[in-house]
């Protein structure tokens, strides 16, 4: 009997039967799926999108995903899997359709996908460590023993002693070839934490409560004329209390920033009141991920031009699966967004609102809720693992609107009816490193036709790719040219920053003009808002004698000086050094600061406006979770004059009271080595530039340049989108780059030289003997090495024609495959990069 269990759980079948096998998806830069057999008794169990268990060679435990079951008269020699992980597919097929879409077209790998797509508590492997949630001590196992397994209680008393365990550690104690079964309630009850998670888990967000301390109650009036009796004549503690119990006769708990508003006076009363035994604080615990109970007050009426748009969107879509909203700032395009969503929630269908940065979604989540109430659920990389497992479960469950940044299109969907890529044309909605390096736009639109859903694309300025869909009957077009309220666009200034420079009019690194406005501006008790695409106090430090430059040890770019630190940081590898107190190359000691980046902004600010408030919005001021909301409310609450900042100042934030906006280097800009430069700069300027007289007025922005004479600057001044578009179209055109041509980006990675040169020579003759002068490279580029590796690159321009991309692709992985089998090549990496932004 013993010898037959011991059949059926490795997964023999009885003569004659079938063998059951599955197909699994590992979170690795696998090239083939890996076939596990399935034991019997688990058969019932297994079916496409479950997870199980699995052990792979000597990488030891992972939790996989099931792509296909299958069956087999033959018997494949191969391992059985350990054990079934969930009774209900996490993964949809219109989900599998996507990442096999992603898969095929950016050249990467399925578990890629996995690893991308799924939440980490959702991706376990042998090396996961586990310990015990410090709000679980062991005093209270005996309690909890009514609601656990006496298998679970084995397992936290280990865990207790050893107060760290990996999975396989867990394993071996508990002598049983699977464990990740029997952990996952403990996981879920949030008494196992993933040590991982322990940073985030420790610094739950929390708020200071205040309740009546005993013997006070307010069910016992005896107690309560006790307390009145203990405050005596103190009139503003009376009316501390006399509002306390105001509100917990309203509802059960209050927090102490509600009660002192509600009382109009400050903590140092509530604390009077503690320190008298009338009320005790408490902390607590408020969930990161559930919105607020806001109350919908409904859709406000549309404007004529809002009320157009919608019309005709819908009707482009009786025709048109794909839809652009080309909309000036301030136009009002969000409105329109919300009505779209209503009538599709009206439909019983969910919608997906993507966004291009984290940021931008505190303040789209407020817009949304005063529509739609606690129906949108938000998600993106700051949540925590257990909250974005959370929200995977709950969007799995039919979450109405969904919310997001680029990672959210990997959500289990079930009825999705429209999709709206808000500010489609940032860069940001494309995936850099690591892979997959998909664009989510594009996957986006990909994803709404698995669903026969609706895409709507908005933005003020469109991507070139996006606008020749438009031209070539693709997608539909909306345009909104009016600002809501008939506001007015804003007035640019372009300011020739070399003659200022010429005529020493300067002053460190602003003209007088823009220090004038910035002066006019705040007197007037308006806001705001300057825009350099550089972080840091300075991108070089150099010494005056003989030129030398501070480099990174691991990269081929020099280091960034931040004063706030006060040391110099790579912006590639993160490398932080402290100065050098002399030059390395001549031992002179004169050594000097070059350039600008936005901390220093801020410095010299506070020299010209000492009574202004000024605050800096960039990487370095952003910490954790909350910092870009803060930061955001902050300055729309009126509590600084004025906001320095990056790129990030640009996407879609909508401000009242900003009156001036201004651009320090428009140059940096114009001149990065990219063909999109141009692209980029109109949009990034025409984007901050849309932050200024929003509400109340017209705005002014004044944008400091040296070269006057670039025609895009001209465009922007004229806010002329129609004639860039159509000199852009054509220099693309004549240089076939996209949207006439699709690129490939090959880069060769190596931490020597001489092997990653082999490699190059290697890759080019393989590809010049099928591909021929569609092949640019080999090249080094500008940035030659970071975090130890020296580059190469290739570039690959290819037509429109599908099958000639498909086939350079194929090209492609033959190449990478036969370079692992070159001993002397096998350790250099290939990164393939479709449709490079």
């Amino acid at each position: 009997m013993e010898s037959l269990l011991s059949l059926l759980e490795d997964g023999e079948a009885p003569q004659g039967r079938k063998r059951t096998y599955v197909d699994v998806i590992l979170p690795l830069p696998l090239e083939k799926l890996y076939t596990y057999s399935v034991p019997l008794h688990l058969i019932p169990q297994v079916k496409a999108g479950i997870r199980v268990e699995v052990h792979l060679a000597s990488l030891g435990l992972y939790s996989g995903i099931i792509r296909r079951v299958h069956q087999d008269d033959k018997e494949i020699k191969t391992k059985p899997i350990l054990s079934v992980l969930d009774e209900e597919a996490i993964i949809a097929e219109q989900q599998f359709k996507l990442w096999d879409w992603i898969a095929e077209y950016y050249c990467c790998h399925l578990g890629e996908l996995m690893q991308a797509a799924l939440p980490a508590g959702l991706k376990l492997s042998g090396e996961t460590k586990l310990v015990v949630n410090s709000d679980f001590p062991e005093e209270n196992l005996e309690a909890a023993s009514e609601n656990l397994s006496k298998k679970e209680i084995h397992i936290l008393e280990l865990m207790f002693k050893y107060r760290e365990l990996s999975l396989e550690e867990l394993q071996k104690l508990l002598n049983q070839k699977s464990v990740q079964q029997l952990i996952k309630p403990l996981i879920e009850k949030g008494i196992i934490l993933l040590s991982e998670e322990l940073e985030e888990r420790y610094k739950p967000k929390k708020i200071g409560m205040v309740r009546f301390s005993a013997p006070y109650s307010l069910e016992d009036s005896e107690s309560i004329k006790k307390a009145f009796e203990i405050i005596g004549k103190a009139n503003r503690q009376m009316e501390l209390l006399l509002a306390a119990i105001q509100l917990l006769r309203e509802k059960p708990e209050i927090s102490r920033k509600e009660l002192c508003e509600k009382a109009s006076v400050d903590s140092s009363v509530l604390k009077k009141l503690q320190e008298k035994a009338v009320f005790e604080f408490y902390e607590k615990e408020i969930s990161r991920i559930d919105t607020k109970r806001v109350q919908s007050i409904g859709n406000y009426a549309l404007s004529a031009s809002q009320k157009q748009a919608f019309e005709e969107i819908n009707q482009q879509f009786q025709s048109k699966n794909t839809v652009l909203l080309h909309g000036v700032t301030g136009s009002g395009k969000t409105q329109v967004f919300v009505e779209l969503m209503e009538q599709c929630l009206n439909e019983g269908k969910q919608v997906l609102y993507l966004l291009p940065e984290i940021a931008l979604t505190a303040q789209i989540v407020g817009r949304l809720q005063k529509h739609f109430a606690d129906r949108i659920q938000v998600y993106h990389s700051k949540f925590n693992r257990n909250e974005r497992v959370e929200i995977w479960k709950n969007v799995q469950q039919s979450a109405n609107i969904i919310l997001g940044a680029r990672s959210a299109l990997f959500l289990p969907f079930s009825n999705l009816g429209l999709i709206i890529v808000d500010e489609e044309h940032d860069p940001s909605y494309k995936q850099q490193d690591p892979a997959p390096r998909y664009h989510a736009r594009d996957a986006a639109i990909y994803l709404a036709s698995l669903f026969k859903a609706k895409t709507l694309l908005g933005t003020a300025t469109p991507s070139l790719e996006t606008m020749r869909n438009v031209q070539e009957g693709k997608y539909g077009l909306v345009s909104m040219r009016e600002r809501f309220g008939e506001i007015a666009l804003p007035q640019i200034l372009i300011v020739d920053a070399a003659e200022e420079t010429k005529q020493k009019r300067m002053k460190s690194h602003f003209t007088q003009q823009l220090l004038d406005a910035i002066k006019e501006t705040t007197d007037a008790g308006e806001q705001v808002i300057l825009f350099q695409n550089r972080r840091g106090y300075a991108p070089i430090y150099q010494c005056g004698d003989c030129g030398w430059t501070v480099e990174c040890n691991d990269c081929d770019v020099s280091m960034t000086f931040h004063k706030f630190s006060n040391d110099l940081h790579c912006h590639y590898c993160a490398n932080r050094q402290a100065l050098p107190k002399k030059c390395k190359a001549c031992n002179a000691v004169d050594l000097k600061i070059k350039g600008f980046g936005t901390e220093k902004i801020e410095d010299d600010l506070k020299i010209f406006f000492p009574d202004l408030n000024i605050m800096r919005m960039d990487w370095d001021s952003v910490k954790g979770r909350e910092g870009v909301d803060r930061i955001i409310h902050s300055f729309e609450n009126g509590e600084a004059d004025i906001l320095v900042g990056t790129q990030m100042v640009s996407k879609g934030l909508d401000f009242d009271n900003v009156g001036l906006v201004g651009v320090l280097s428009a140059d940096q800009l114009l001149h990065f080595p990219d063909f999109r430069s141009s692209e980029r700069t109109y949009q990034l300027i025409t984007q901050v530039a849309g932050r200024a007289g929003r509400k109340k007025k017209q705005g002014k922005v004044i944008v400091q340049a040296f070269n006057l004479k670039h025609p895009v600057l001209f465009e922007i001044l004229q806010q002329n989108f129609d004639s860039f578009l159509s000199r852009e179209l054509r220099e693309r055109k004549d240089f076939q780059y996209p949207p006439f041509n699709r690129l490939i980006h090959i880069q060769l990675r190596h931490k020597k030289l001489n092997i990653l040169e082999d490699a190059s020579i290697f890759v080019a003759d393989r590809l010049k003997k099928v591909l021929g002068d569609r092949v640019l490279g080999p090249a080094v580029p500008g940035i030659s090495r970071i975090r130890s590796y020296y580059l190469i690159d290739f570039l690959l321009k290819m037509g429109l024609n599908s099958s000639g991309l498909s086939e350079a692709k194929k090209l492609l992985k033959s190449i990478q495959q036969e370079m692992k089998t070159l001993k002397n090549l096998s350790g250099t990496r290939m990164v393939i990069d479709v449709d490079p932004y």
